[in-house]
């Protein structure tokens, strides 16, 4: 391991070396986590300001998971909505100074696109049973079974490798641009980190919804084409 790698590692568990990304996205669970139970028991009829603002996020994720999943709203609204949620904290966690985003470590994208790889399966699963949506990977040929399997660990890398690229290439920039610039351009760039983080967590559980949709689904048969008479 190089020394470069080595810098990031912060400690080690027997053989297991636990690098900055791994404690910064733990870090950020907690917090995440604390902040939700605070906002959870001090709920009250007459919202507050930072109420009203939670519960105009989630009714926002409500609103974008039904428009894809109506019938299964309530079963994948809070795998979904957590995603959303880590997704931006850890996107804009790089505007404090002295942090990175976990989503630019190919590790953490890699972990969040293998949650997405099984949440496909899971609630595939739940919704039709294993018999039912196994059966699809070999509809509506058994032969096509391989490229079933490829597609699905194709879009798992690519899902990964998207996130950390966009992320890793934005801090990039944005650390050339402080380094040249100085002070003279801390406003465009912050506005340009904070639009390209909230897209880059759209556009990641956007597409984990649509591939936990196309697994719902993949249980109902194609009904045969009619010929027109």
């Amino acid at each position: 391991m190089g020394e470069e790698a080595l810098e990031h590692i912060v400690f080690m568990v027997g053989p297991l070396r636990v690098s900055r990304a791994v404690v910064m996205t733990w870090l950020l669970m907690a917090l995440l986590t604390g902040a939700a139970m605070l906002l959870t028991r001090r709920m009250k009829r007459d919202p507050s300001l930072i109420q009203t603002v939670a519960e105009g996020a989630v009714l926002a994720i409500e609103d974008a998971v039904s428009g894809v999943l109506p019938e299964h709203t309530r079963l994948v609204l809070p795998f979904i909505g957590t995603l959303w949620i880590f997704l931006v904290a850890a996107n804009l966690e790089g505007l404090v100074p002295g942090l990175d985003s976990p989503t630019a470590d190919l590790s953490v994208t890699s972990a969040l696109a293998l949650l997405v790889f099984l949440s496909v399966h899971w609630f595939g699963v739940r919704a039709s049973g294993w018999k039912a949506y196994l059966r699809h990977y070999v509809r509506p040929n058994p032969a096509l079974l391989p490229f079933h399997v490829v597609r699905e660990l194709t879009r798992t890398m690519a899902l990964a490798i998207r996130l950390f690229g966009n992320m890793m290439s934005m801090e990039t920039a944005a650390l050339m641009l402080f380094s040249v610039a100085a002070l003279a351009v801390p406003i465009p760039v912050l506005m340009l980190h904070i639009v390209e983080a909230l897209v880059q967590a759209y556009i990641f559980g956007i597409l984990a919804l649509v591939y936990i949709a196309g697994g719902i689904a993949a249980r109902k048969p194609r009904p045969p084409l009619r010929s027109a008479s």
